[in-house]
């Protein structure tokens, strides 16, 4: 008998069992639109979804080995329960304030032959699909077990033939500078096929963006902390598609397991699938927060706010007390709330004169940041402070310290993959850093996977070739606009990216004169501070730009807002433009362009946030002089706005 499992009310069905699942299994989302079909062939399972009736995911495959037995093969359904979902929730820190989630559910409670069992929970609401896995505790001849070791896993993501990629590849462990890798900063394919061989022979990272002859889908994993270790997809295989792995051996130095162990009853991570048959449901989703819940509650209001940062263009010299005197009097002039100081600040300014500096910022309304080696073992980078977050006493002792003075945030470096030991580090140092007052941002690390709404001190993390690349080589200045056009549709659609700079400066160089210039336009680098979504944002001025900027830019960009209320998609392609309109927290709209096109982009874009005939404040490259404008624009009857963008230019929209 066909089991159609749709709807609340089917709910009522509850549990139902038979020898196999011999007919498809469904569950449709709250809209009626996407629809994923559960089937069972020769003892596998296997999953597949459609949108508006069209095929968005082939069959793929479900399952996990385990130490207490294959759960991948020999697969017989022993019940089956459907249900809903409905909650709603508010956020302080990411592209919305607030969440609305409806779903509907489906369980699958299987046994292979071996009497072995474990459970498959399908969340699908409207244009998003999450699934995970639960086991419980079990017998295994006389024992029963309460603990597993998950030892890998089969899910799978099949695209119909035709669909193209935009994945950044996952590296080996100990490569790159000092052995830092893998960290996430590894460059994104554009519409590349999906049997292009990665990179480096190690499949790719989370989020993975596919375009398909249909539409577009998502691909990312959330929930994961000291619960589980970091997943990442296996290279292409025609017929299988893309396969969930886990952790290299070698990662963190080689200490750790390359597998989970969870105690028993326990769950996997959620997998997500975002999918649209346009960029809006990808641009907009919140599948990564709907559906984990916060692993403790905040200390304290965290602030949201805007940070200055010298070592981006001065280097590690800038570490002074004198130049961060510089930073924080920048910060204050500009009304930023934070100050963040880099690398060998105990080494080259030291403690004692830190709590003065601390002294000082805070005499000008300004807090500072500070930045740590997470530890000494996972690779070999030098700078310092070192083993001060490592473990408990010496983070127990350095955050105290820290509180004491004033110190509102922290920076941690450098850390050593993804096997759960290390997801363990980073639920310690955010746990820790709670109960001290201290908002968190990662560098040098993996991707936040639901961690805003898991960790209430979390802002965000690097995990992306970011903007201290543009000093390092021209060729990230040539690559930035590219970067920043593709980043919402991917990497900051899951989760909120330290970018780490909205550069001002022309050159990349603290004389503003020398080495090589900045290949955007300033209306650019403006409009890319609405962009890209953090709750702390970095406006990486330099002391110089409060004399060269135009007054109408400096004051843009004391008053960028960095928390939503609401974003919307208007309009883009990754790689190539994207236009966002985003709510501020205080009710305001803004609506922020950009574009990596080597010709002008003529956009018509549809505002229905702005009333008729409202006319607002534009910033735009001047078409013939390039130079940064700002003037009027008028929404006409239809809320329409008829914009152009230049070549590495931008816009910005507002009252």
């Amino acid at each position: 008998m066909k089991k159609i499992l749709t709807t609340l009310a089917a709910a009522l069905c509850c549990m139902m069992t038979s020898p196999a699942l011999a007919e498809d299994v469904k569950v449709t989302s709250p809209d009626g639109r996407l629809v994923v079909n559960v089937s069972c062939d020769g003892g596998r399972l296997y999953y597949d979804a459609t949108l508006d009736g069209q095929r968005m995911l082939e069959k793929s495959a479900l399952g996990l080995k385990t130490s207490i037995g294959d759960l991948t093969r020999d697969l017989t359904l022993k019940g089956q329960k459907s249900d809903a979902v409905s909650k709603q929730y508010q956020m302080r820190g990411t592209k919305a304030s607030k969440g609305d989630y409806q779903a509907n559910t489906l369980t699958l409670d299987v046994e292979n032959k071996d009497g072995r069992k474990m459970s498959i929970t399908f969340q699908v609401s409207n244009n998003d699909i999450a699934f995970r896995y639960a086991l419980p505790r079990q017998n295994v001849g006389r024992k029963e077990m309460k603990r597993v070791r998950i030892l890998s896993e089969l899910s799978s993501f099949s695209f119909p033939d035709g669909t193209t990629t935009f994945i950044s590849p996952q590296i080996g462990p100990e490569s790159g500078w000092e052995q830092t890798k893998p960290s996430y900063e590894e460059g994104y394919s554009a519409d590349a096929p999906m049997d292009k061989p990665s990179q480096y022979g190690h499949g790719y990272i989370f989020p993975a963006l596919f375009h398909l002859p249909t539409g577009w889908a998502l691909v990312a994993e959330t929930g994961v902390g000291s619960n589980y270790c970091g997943s990442h997809l296996s290279d292409y295989q025609a017929g299988t598609g893309y396969t969930v792995a886990y952790p290299d051996a070698g990662e963190n130095n080689g200490f750790g397991s390359d597998f989970a162990a969870i105690p028993l009853p326990g769950e996997t991570p959620w997998r997500t699938v975002t999918l649209g048959t346009t960029l809006k449901p990808i641009v907009e989703t919140t599948i990564s927060y709907d559906v984990v819940e916060p692993r403790y509650q905040p200390s304290t209001d965290y602030c949201p706010g805007r940070y200055t940062w010298s070592w981006l263009l001065w280097q590690d010299n800038s570490i002074n007390y004198d130049d961060q005197v510089q930073f924080i009097d920048l910060a204050s002039a500009m009304g930023f709330e934070y100050c963040l100081v880099d690398n060998w600040w105990d080494t080259q300014i030291g403690r004692d004169r830190i709590a003065e500096l601390s002294k000082y910022a805070q005499s000008k309304g300004v807090h500072l940041l500070l930045w740590y080696n997470s530890n000494g073992f996972a690779n070999d980078a030098p700078q310092t402070p070192r083993d001060c977050m490592n473990t408990a006493i010496a983070r127990e002792r350095e955050m105290k310290w820290m509180q004491s003075i004033g110190v509102k945030g922290i920076k941690v470096d450098f850390f050593g993959g993804d096997k759960q030991e290390v997801m363990r580090l980073y639920e310690d140092i955010l746990s820790d850093a709670n109960r001290y007052g201290l908002q968190v941002v990662f560098h040098g690390c993996t991707i936040p996977r639901g961690w805003e709404r898991m960790y209430p001190n979390y802002v965000a993390s690097e995990a992306v070739l970011a903007s201290e690349n543009l000093y390092f080589g021209e060729g990230a200045t040539i690559s930035e606009s590219f970067d920043l056009t593709l980043h919402p549709f991917c990497r900051n659609a899951t989760a909120s990216m330290d970018w780490g700079g909205i550069i001002m400066n022309k050159w990349m160089s603290r004389d503003n004169k020398s080495r090589h210039t900045r290949k955007t336009t300033d209306i650019f680098e403006m409009a890319s501070g609405l962009i890209m979504q953090t709750s702390v944002q970095c406006v990486a001025m330099q002391p110089n730009n409060l004399q060269e900027l135009p007054q109408f830019e400096m004051d843009f960009l004391k008053t960028l807002p960095t928390t939503w209320e609401e974003t919307r998609y208007i309009d883009g392609y990754p790689g190539r433009y994207v236009v966002l309109a985003r709510k501020a927290t205080n009710g305001q709209w803004y609506v922020a362009g950009l574009s990596a096109e080597k010709e002008p982009l003529t956009l018509t874009l549809d505002l229905p946030m702005f009333a008729a005939g409202e006319t607002l404040n534009y910033y735009i490259d001047d078409k013939k002089s390039g130079e940064p404008t700002l003037t009027t624009l008028k929404i006409d009857k239809k809320g329409k706005a008829k914009v152009t963008l230049q070549p590495n230019g931008g816009l910005i929209l507002c009252r």
